[in-house]
């Protein structure tokens, strides 16, 4: 149980920091906001491959 709450007490800290710095620092124009978002659906796709792969070949 304190497992538990060490990790959930470690996530909302962690919300708390990038919520904190997203705010402050994230104002960013619409031309370079649009150059990064073309790179997160292939990363996504990737990481997706990737967990099959490990999922499928590196599972004990």
């Amino acid at each position: 149980m304190t497992t538990l709450i060490t990790i959930l007490a470690l996530l909302f800290a962690a919300l708390f920091i990038v919520v904190t710095l997203t705010e402050k620092y994230g104002n960013r124009d619409p031309q370079q906001t649009a150059k990064l978002s073309r790179y997160i659906l292939p990363l996504v796709a990737l990481l997706v491959i990737a967990q099959v792969i490990k999922f499928a070949f590196f599972s004990d």
